[in-house]
């Protein structure tokens, strides 16, 4: 078993753009890791997540996926996210909810907990995650020191506060998602969790955060509501982190971020910086 090890996170995926970003650019990539995270709250057509996408996801050989608010939009997700062992929802959630707020998920021999929390300022309201947090915490370590956390939150006040609190309690890394849009602040706090306010998002380059733009701006102008389409240019990004794990402690090394334009012509796949 391993004592080093490497986990990607991919920030939220956003429709077939998406998809496919993530997918061409796993099978570009040299260095591969040894787990990868997927936000996909957004992954089937911008909004929700189908059973076809979590099984075409999976066959890119993405380890666990977590989510957001928008993990309900596809109505379908009531009828499979029990036996999704792979996929979790948002841990503050009340308990009668369907589905996991956090998995603990074993690959080569190495355990790692991942658990999805929803943030609470300018974001529907929900109870409140700390002591949800906090037992997740204790049940996880009981099998492994490696814990991940998707913190899909608006406001960067409260992730920060968050990744503050819980770096002291251990956490491994904390990685921000919901606002699509990177941050350049990754860190490491109390020299164990690696933390980044938002991850980024995977898919359209030319769209508004992913979504098109005529719509997009339409809505903004008229304020009335606009049905709004997944972009498609065919200039899809990614964006995520890739962090360095030391298995026993659990304690984060390094962490790096990712941000590249990728280009499939069928042909050949372009990738740019």
């Amino acid at each position: 078993m391993k004592n080093k090890i490497k986990i990607m996170f991919f920030g939220d995926i956003v429709g077939k753009p998406g998809r496919n970003a993530v997918k061409d650019y796993l099978v570009k990539l040299e260095d591969k890791p040894d787990f990868i995270i997927a936000n996909v709250e957004n992954a089937s057509h911008g909004f929700g997540l189908t059973q076809k996408n979590y099984n075409e996801l999976l066959s890119y050989g993405i380890d666990c996926f977590t989510s957001g608010n928008h993990i309900w939009d596809k109505r379908e997700i009531f009828l499979y996210i029990d036996e999704a062992d792979k996929l979790i929802r948002p841990i503050n959630y009340p308990s009668e909810t369907k589905g996991a707020g956090y998995r603990i998920i074993e690959k080569n021999g190495i355990k790692i907990g991942v658990i999805n929390v929803l943030g609470r300022t300018f974001m529907t309201a929900l109870e409140s995650p700390w002591s949800l947090i906090d037992n997740a915490i204790e049940e996880i370590k009981k099998e492994t020191s490696v814990i991940i956390m998707d913190l899909h939150a608006e406001a960067t006040a409260e992730k920060v506060c968050m990744a503050k609190y819980y770096a002291k309690k251990g956490v491994t890394g904390i990685f921000g998602t919901h606002t699509h849009v990177q941050t350049a602040d990754e860190r490491i706090y109390e020299d164990c969790c690696a933390y980044i306010t938002d991850a980024g998002f995977c898919g359209d380059d030319e769209g508004v955060i992913g979504m098109c733009y005529e719509a997009s701006i339409k809505r903004l102008i008229s304020s009335i509501p606009e049905r709004l389409d997944v972009a498609s240019s065919g200039r899809n990004r990614v964006n995520g982190v890739v962090i360095t794990v030391d298995v026993e402690s659990g304690r984060s090394e390094k962490i790096e971020r990712f941000n590249e334009l990728i280009i499939n012509n069928e042909e050949n796949i372009i990738m740019k910086g």
